[in-house]
């Protein structure tokens, strides 16, 4: 058909076409694929604050923040009531009664292992395999 030398050429072509293609789109991406201020600078950017003092400071003011946001709901829902600094949630009904039955179950003695327990009806994961 065409020789060795066009199968010489198609391989030719067939290495130096990515490779061309790569150093053309490569090469100097900084300038050909950057959009100017794209990235904030140093001092636009939140500081994340590492001292004992700039952390209470931070979360003093996100405190506020979070209080006036509720006093300003609260007005808007007809509540002028002055917001309290720091105002304990009452736990929910359901809450409660499980956390009254997690301690009647913590006061329960485990079954000793010398006496005898009930196997035909077993707990747990895998109970569905009995």
């Amino acid at each position: 058909m065409g020789g060795p030398n066009l199968e010489v050429f198609k391989f030719g072509m067939y290495i130096m076409f990515p490779i061309g293609w790569m150093y053309y789109f490569g090469a100097n991406l900084e300038e050909r694929f950057s959009v100017p201020d794209f990235w904030p600078k140093e001092n636009e950017t939140h500081t994340i604050p590492f001292e004992k003092d700039e952390i209470q400071s931070e979360l003093a003011r996100l405190r506020a923040r979070r209080l006036a946001a509720r006093q300003r709901r609260f007005e808007l829902e007809g509540n002028n009531e002055p917001v309290e600094h720091h105002i304990e949630p009452t736990p929910s009904p359901i809450l409660e009664s499980l956390r009254n039955t997690d301690q009647s179950s913590s006061l329960q003695q485990p079954p000793h292992p010398e006496q005898s327990t009930n196997t035909t009806q077993s707990q747990g994961w895998f109970s569905w395999l009995k």
